[in-house]
């Protein structure tokens, strides 16, 4: 907030009592807002100025942490209840009309009263936060604030078995990081910082978006730092960033997914001004494998049969993925493309269990046969003439 507002009857600008409740201030709000919208009122300039005026005093007298502030600090301002007979009548003469005709600077007065107990103390946060370079603490000089790292991603390919099993890899990572030189300030170094007059040192400005809305930006002159220096960084032009390359050991959990993107906490950027490190995203690509597949937590397998061993039935042993073989017992009269289910031999589960592995019998036709093997085979077609498989197809198609 600004000094000036001191000076400001909110509760006028509303057109309520200083006693109005909040559902009162907030209904004569919102007439007031919709009356003098912009976009109601093109090329109206008097009703967008007034409607800037009604949001401004909205956000001071419509929080219930700003109002009692508010109400206090103009208590004071009025009736001469500043230190040193600044104030109402028979004060030393604040601007607007209150006591005498010396101008007095608020922001000045306040930052004198930044002792213990103070006026600084009282109204520090109603002015964007004690103890800093502007109002309400002249007893230290404004922190910049602290920043978050930038997250970063980053690709890894990985084999289809490190992927089921879990596996530690080396990334090699370059990314921004704060300026070696200046350590991030942006400022040359022994450059001496001053408040943003842009942000007034908070690090944010506030825009509007349409309507009775605004939010909070990045200060674009200062880039969140909060201070300007009277000279900027030769090595990052006052960026206050740099870059850097580092390996890092990331660890893949067992059972990640092909595309899947994994999160490591505090392996990103390393933050600004003491905050803490940004992350880091591993988008993993998982290799085929020449036998497995996947499908979901399960992992499946193509088992090439004869048809004897299907029509007859038979015991085929089968592998799985790290582990023991298995062996699949084949009923007589299986049909071809049928799928067994190998129960906790898949991929790793989230909660600790296993998936299945999925055998799926195929028949393999022999693209040559011997002369014993031909004349079964024949022996064989001479036995089922009398059952042709396409008897009833012609039938059944409708022709």
């Amino acid at each position: 907030m600004r000094p000036d507002w001191a000076q400001k009857d909110f509760y006028a600008v509303l057109g309520v009592a200083k006693d109005a409740s909040a559902a009162d201030i907030k209904k004569a709000y919102r007439k007031l807002a919709r009356e003098n919208h912009p976009d109601s009122n093109p090329g109206d300039t008097a009703k967008h100025e007034t409607f800037k005026q009604v949001a401004e005093a909205y956000d001071v007298v419509g929080d219930p942490d700003k109002r009692p502030k508010y109400d206090e600090l103009r208590r004071l301002y009025s009736s001469g209840g500043f230190p040193g007979g600044f104030g109402g009548a028979g004060g030393g003469g604040f601007p607007g009309g209150f006591g005498g005709g010396q101008n007095i600077d608020l922001d000045d007065l306040l930052r004198q009263q930044g002792g213990a107990g103070g006026l600084g103390d009282l109204f520090g946060d109603l002015f964007g936060g004690g103890g800093g370079g502007g109002f309400g603490g002249g007893r230290q000089q404004r922190r910049p604030r602290a920043q978050k790292g930038a997250d970063v991603e980053s690709n890894a390919t990985i084999s289809f078995t490190d992927a089921i099993d879990g596996v530690t890899i080396s990334l090699r990572l370059s990314s921004d990081s704060p300026c070696s030189a200046c350590q991030g300030t942006g400022g040359k170094p022994g450059s001496k910082p001053h408040v943003c007059p842009e942000c007034e040192g908070g690090g944010y400005v506030v825009r509007g978006v349409g309507g009775a809305f605004s939010m909070n930006e990045t200060c674009p002159t200062c880039g969140g730092r909060q201070l300007l220096y009277d000279e900027a960084c030769p090595v990052c032009q006052g960026s206050g960033r740099g870059s850097a390359s580092r390996t890092i050991q990331a660890r893949i959990p067992a059972g990640v997914k092909d595309g899947q993107r994994i999160r490591l906490r505090g392996k990103g950027t390393p933050g600004s001004n003491g905050g803490p490190t940004g992350d880091l995203y591993v988008v993993v690509k998982v290799s085929p494998h020449r036998v497995f597949g996947r499908k979901e937590d399960n992992l499946t397998l193509d088992v090439p049969v004869s048809f004897d061993e299907l029509a007859l039935g038979a015991e085929v042993r089968i592998p799985t993925l790290g582990g023991t073989p298995v062996t699949l017992k084949l009923p007589a009269g299986t049909p071809n493309g049928r799928t067994f289910r190998v129960r906790g031999k898949g991929a790793p589960k989230s909660d600790g269990s296993r998936g299945d592995l999925l055998a799926t019998v195929e028949v393999q036709v022999p693209a040559s046969l011997d002369a014993e093997a031909r004349a079964a085979v024949e022996a064989y077609r001479e036995a089922t003439a009398s059952k042709p498989l396409r008897a009833n197809l012609f039938e059944q198609a409708g022709a």
